[in-house]
């Protein structure tokens, strides 16, 4: 298998050595660089946009700053707010639902490392999927980690670490986070 099909399969991958890996992230690094340049009244964002993500979802607003690593692992729904500052570590799909607002500062992370510094320092890491479901609104500074599915009707409270599923219409808050409430819809 080669690298790219490794992280595809969510097995351990060389990010770091595998050129291939490497020249697709720059791709979307530029991508998101000229992204990041343009004004927001600038009518190219859109064109740049559809470019990182290899289409162009209906009703996206997306402000700049934002970076991810590959765009074309990013699948996202209809009428998804995307505010400043966001980060998509889309080794593996990341998917958001429709009506989904995501406040400043969040990051999507699919990879994950492992813990002995052996295997980590030779550069290996595990891409795993996450999945947000429609109508959930994101606070600032939520962060989302590897393999988790969030239903939809959820709100994360404003500097929450997702680590693990969380159930539909759920108010979610907390380091780690924690269901602190279900929301009636």
């Amino acid at each position: 298998m080669t690298e790219k099909e490794k992280m595809k399969a969510g097995l351990w991958y060389d990010a770091n050595n595998d050129q291939e890996l490497i020249d697709q992230r720059f791709i979307c690094q530029d991508l998101c660089f000229a992204l990041n340049q343009l004004k927001p009244s600038d009518e190219r964002r859109n064109e740049v946009i559809e470019n990182i993500l290899g289409y162009f979802p209906d009703d996206l607003v997306l402000l700049s700053p934002f970076t991810a690593d590959y765009g074309k692992n990013i699948k996202l729904g209809k009428n998804v707010f995307v505010n400043i500052n966001n980060y998509f570590m889309d080794g593996a799909t990341i998917e958001i639902g429709d009506n989904v607002f995501i406040g400043p500062s969040c990051g999507f992370y699919t990879a994950n490392h492992p813990l002995d510094y052996t295997n980590r320092n030779q550069g290996l890491e595990k891409a795993l999927p996450i999945k947000i479901g429609d109508n959930c609104w994101f606070g600032a500074n939520v962060s989302v980690m590897p393999g988790v599915t969030i239903g939809a009707g959820c709100v994360i409270a404003a500097g929450a670490v997702v680590t693990k599923d969380m159930p539909a219409n759920s108010l979610i808050a907390g380091v780690p986070a924690k269901v602190i409430k279900t929301i009636e819809q």
